[in-house]
């Protein structure tokens, strides 16, 4: 037992969901000391995670199930009624995913909500951990009450607390037990003091937890993640002026970030963001926004952006081989939207690809993690999969680089040259030194700096 687990009582704790989210926080709460219990309507999923083995990549998060698995702090489930029944602390982490329109898809959080409804028995606290439109804290108290008063069970009390994550990807484990800031959402004293409790662990340490209501605390996090998100288009939009005017970007960040003000977080230009958040967060404050009709200049503009960004590399080929890219055979490094994970959503990688073949072009790609997901969302047409970076460029016209991992930045150049057909490389994530790049004989484009 760790420093953190000593002379507190555990908490029962219900985690509905196992996903990215579901499953790192459930993991986190058990190795905090709680009892946790990670719930899922999949039962191949379920019967992997009894079998040790996880759906997701997240450096750390292998151990830390492995332990507190064997430790009995975590266990897995697919009976989410005698879950929720025993729980004090109920968690909705499921997906919600973006709809037709841009907004949050929130069917599988009622779902389990209707259940959670049809479970409690004594006086619990509901938290959502799901990314949730505003308002949502409020519908999800309706059906619960609803269920509620169908069971004959008006007089049995439950708190609705909003508790968003700010989980990045590839250092979840970290962020969780070493936070920023833990955001509670409620304005009831009494769910207040028990996730006072709940977080005990943490905030004894000196992480801070800020205490508002559920609407602010519901609107924090798309706040954060639409902010990063125009850092990133803001910096690609400056880098296609460099590329206008002859400047480099890399120095023009240089010349931002020792600013205090500014500081150097999210700066890097790139061929985009993708991921779980944050084009699905941008779009759903958007659309959001529009429903009050509330106009948002900004944040259309920072989706229009990267939506733009995302197509760099394939202007670069075409610009570079011509309009007929019919034979070309490509090497891709990178499959992931960001190193230390597995995720592909919305990874500029893969609508290159498949944009790529399209045109005919064969396509041999590597990444550290992400083949199989890679695979699994595009299947052998025109694409061979290498488990070893140098193998993917055997006989390739060029090579293109999606996903900054720390094998990429360090690869031998002159290996990279003597396998390529000709040495020709698209950086979209700016890995190598330009000029250096010239005098190794290299065609090299980058983005925002000379060419």
């Amino acid at each position: 037992m760790n420093s953190t687990q000593q002379g507190r009582a555990a908490m029962k704790i219900c985690m509905i969901g196992t996903g990215y989210v579901g499953l790192v926080v459930g993991a986190c709460l058990a190795e905090m000391g709680h009892e946790v219990i990670c719930v899922d309507n999949n039962p191949a999923k379920i019967s992997a995670l009894l079998n040790g083995q996880l759906p997701i990549y997240e450096p750390g998060l292998e151990r830390l199930v492995e332990r507190n698995v064997l430790e009995s702090r975590l266990s897995f489930s697919l009976d989410i009624s005698e879950s929720v029944a025993q729980s004090q602390f109920i968690f909705i982490a499921v997906g919600t995913p973006p709809a037709e329109d841009g907004s949050a898809d929130l069917t599988y959080v009622m779902k389990a909500v209707e259940q959670i409804g049809a479970s409690i028995r004594d006086y619990a606290i509901v938290i959502t951990k799901s990314t949730v439109p505003i308002g949502s804290s409020e519908r999800i108290r309706g059906i619960i009450e609803k269920q509620l008063k169908n069971r004959g069970l008006t007089d049995l009390e439950f708190d609705i607390v909003s508790n968003p994550e700010f989980l990045r990807e590839g250092a979840a484990v970290n962020d969780f037990l070493n936070p920023n800031r833990i955001v509670v959402g409620s304005s009831n004293p009494r769910a207040l003091a028990y996730m006072e409790k709940l977080y005990l662990p943490l905030t004894s340490k000196g992480f801070p937890i800020v205490h508002m209501d559920i609407a602010s605390a519901e609107l924090a996090k798309y706040a954060s993640n639409a902010m990063l998100a125009t850092r990133i288009s803001f910096m690609n939009e400056m880098a296609g002026i460099c590329e206008a005017v002859g400047a480099d970007i890399e120095r023009v960040r240089q010349g931002m970030e020792l600013d205090h003000r500014i500081g150097s977080y999210f700066l890097s230009a790139g061929v985009g963001y993708g991921g779980s958040c944050f084009p699905k967060d941008v779009r759903a404050i958007i659309q959001s926004a529009t429903e009050r009709n509330i106009p948002t200049h900004i944040l259309e503009a920072v989706d229009k952006v990267n939506h733009k960004q995302k197509k760099k590399l394939f202007e670069m080929v075409v610009g570079h081989f011509g309009e007929d890219l019919k034979g070309l055979r490509l090497a891709v490094w990178g499959l992931s939207f960001k190193p230390e994970t597995d995720d592909i959503r919305e990874a500029p990688s893969i609508e290159t690809i498949e944009q790529l073949r399209k045109r005919g072009v064969q396509i041999q790609v590597h990444d550290p993690v992400a083949l199989q997901n890679a695979y699994q969302a595009l299947g052998e047409e025109n694409i061979t999969y290498f488990t070893g970076l140098y193998q993917a460029l055997m006989d390739a016209d060029a090579l293109l680089i999606f996903t900054e991992w720390k094998q990429y930045r360090s690869a031998d150049l002159g290996r990279i040259k003597s396998l390529l057909k000709q040495p020709v490389l698209f950086d979209g994530r700016n890995l190598f030194n330009p000029y250096m790049m010239k005098e190794e004989g290299f065609v090299y484009q980058s983005i925002g700096r000379m060419k």
